[in-house]
């Protein structure tokens, strides 16, 4: 479905041009893929790279058999990639319904707003008329954009450490509409992550260490050599 042909990024830091991501190659599928590492391996820039956020500076990026390395974040959400921020984006003077309207790309009624809502945990009618600012929590902001994801239905969702800056009972909240995600799509979840808990719930895994693909598997071939390799934190990063 999303095909990586020798993907690499480079970016300017304070201590010149360093190579982020280096000859990466990979094919995500259908089904819940999740992709891991250490602190700095390139995961997230991986991300922006999908999303159209950051341009690679060499290789390509073949969506349903389309070239869509040169697109925008914009034209790739047209054409079925959607991507979620690690830190949602607040919006001033928008409601809830009016960005879960606005991602579905048609004008919804309140009931249809209220059952994507619901299907993410939240109790619509607390939600539905809320302006999206800084009186809602970050773990309500995920599971208002993961509703907005799910509203716009594209086949291929991408969530950059969904878990950043969330408590603990947010963060259980979240896996279990991870789970609902999981048993319902047709499309493609890929999630960066190296949280335990989400790693559990993935149908494949992939390492990227110091900017390349170092292993990719079935959790059941992955999993355990990472449940030892302390250079992959885990639940330590979850507020508690």
């Amino acid at each position: 479905m999303l095909k990586l042909e020798k993907i690499a990024f480079s970016a300017d830091t304070e201590k010149g041009r360093k190579d982020i991501l280096k000859d990466i190659n990979l094919e995500i599928g259908e089904g819940f893929t999740v992709v891991t590492g250490p602190n700095g391996g390139g995961k997230s820039s991986l991300a922006k790279v999908i999303a159209g956020l950051y341009r690679p500076t060499a290789g390509r990026i073949i969506w349903k058999g389309r070239d869509v390395t040169g697109l925008s974040i914009t034209e790739r959400a047209k054409a079925g990639i959607s991507y979620a921020f690690q830190q949602p984006v607040r919006f001033k003077g928008l409601t809830v319904k009016d960005i879960i309207t606005i991602a579905s790309g048609r004008e919804l009624t309140v009931s249809e707003a209220c059952d994507y809502l619901s299907s993410v945990g939240l109790c619509a009618r607390d939600y539905i008329d809320r302006e999206v600012n800084s009186s809602l929590s970050g773990g309500e902001l995920k599971r208002i954009e993961i509703a907005s994801v799910i509203a716009r239905g594209t086949d291929f969702a991408l969530f950059d450490e969904p878990e950043a800056g969330i408590d603990l009972w947010s963060f259980n909240s979240l896996i279990k509409v991870f789970e609902q995600m999981r048993s319902r799509t047709h499309g493609a979840i890929m999630i960066i992550s190296h949280q335990e808990r989400i790693l559990e719930i993935a149908d494949r895994i992939v390492v990227i260490s110091g900017g390349t693909v170092e292993k990719e598997g079935t959790k059941d071939e992955i999993l355990p050599g990472l449940m030892y390799d302390r250079s992959c934190p885990r639940l330590d990063s979850i507020n508690t």
